[in-house]
């Protein structure tokens, strides 16, 4: 069997792709990981990687070892956490991932709630992009993501948060009920590609996506500045119900319904959490403060709208 260690090789090895970068993330000259990946290799009797490639491919078997060897590292970190508790040395942490349209109003909201409810434990928090975040939690980074659903993923818990209706930024228009016809032309400021956001809108909108993004190349998730192209240049952009604004720019906030007035579009915010994990008496704690903070019944029907 191979050792912890020459399994944590692998895996860096397989997230970087090159030797040099990967030694330097797991402290050892380049020579020292090269071997122990070497010997893990002749073990098994297959390659992991092809080195024939620049940056260097995991082989189909590599493919299905990755896998295998996240699984294993992640049952022997949880023995660790056991001896660290039973020293009485343990201080939780919860690595939690948000995309940038949601962590720009639930962080500042949740913080010191959920500060008050895990006060033991240590939160760390970060932004990314809803594929960044699927990656991550495969790769066990996180402890819990927090994105617009809907997602269903056989390894991990999906726990519904909340709705929020998607509200249009829109001055020029003076009525507060409006529908998708009434933006035909108006210019979209769209988030850049990989912000769920944009994809909901571009889907509601009706817009494409080749057109939308000929005269707009910001790269960023952002809401205030396309709040500000609006003010400055025409036009419109999508607000999630419950971003920070002031009462000025609320009060340009219009709701967009479907031609028939039947429903708003709207997004869904999950939780991902992974099936197996020892933190979950804490994540649970988190999840139901965002539960109670954010559950305000709407009158409108809502269409939820997909994120990708």
């Amino acid at each position: 069997m191979i050792s912890i260690q020459q399994m944590h090789y692998i895996l860096v090895l397989s997230e970087q792709r090159q030797f040099q970068r990967a030694s330097e993330l797991c402290f050892v000259t380049q020579p020292t990981l090269s071997m122990q990946v070497k010997k893990a290799e002749d073990h098994f009797g297959f390659p992991i990687f092809d080195r024939s490639r620049n940056p260097i491919e995991l082989t189909p078997f590599g493919q299905s070892l990755i896998p295998v060897i996240r699984e294993v590292l992640n049952e022997s970190g949880k023995i660790e956490i056991l001896l660290q508790k039973l020293k009485g040395n343990y201080k939780e942490q919860v690595k939690i991932g948000i995309i940038p349209t949601v962590a720009a109003y639930l962080v500042p909201d949740m913080f010191s709630i959920w500060q008050e409810k895990v006060g033991g434990a240590q939160l760390l928090i970060e932004e990314k992009k809803t594929e960044e975040l699927l990656l991550s939690l495969e790769r066990k980074e996180l402890d819990m993501a927090i994105l617009a659903g809907p997602l269903i993923d056989q390894r991990l818990r999906t726990i519904p948060l909340f709705k929020e209706e998607i509200e249009v930024y829109c001055p020029s228009l003076k009525q507060s009920k409006i529908t998708t016809t009434d933006l035909a032309d108006l210019h979209p400021w769209l988030l850049s590609r990989g912000n769920c956001l944009r994809t909901q809108m571009i889907q509601f909108c009706q817009l494409k996506d080749q057109i939308a993004s000929e005269s707009w190349n910001y790269e960023g998730g952002n809401i205030d500045i396309l709040l500000k192209m609006v003010d400055k240049n025409g036009g419109y952009t999508l607000v999630p119900e419950h971003y920070h604004l002031s009462d000025a720019q609320r009060s340009n906030l219009k709701s967009v319904y479907a031609p028939n007035y039947s429903s708003v579009p709207a997004r869904e915010i999950i939780a991902l959490v992974p099936n197996r994990t020892l933190k979950w008496e804490s994540l649970n704690r988190l999840i139901r403060e965002m539960q109670l903070f954010y559950n305000m019944e709407k009158q409108q029907q809502m269409l939820v709208l997909d994120w990708n």
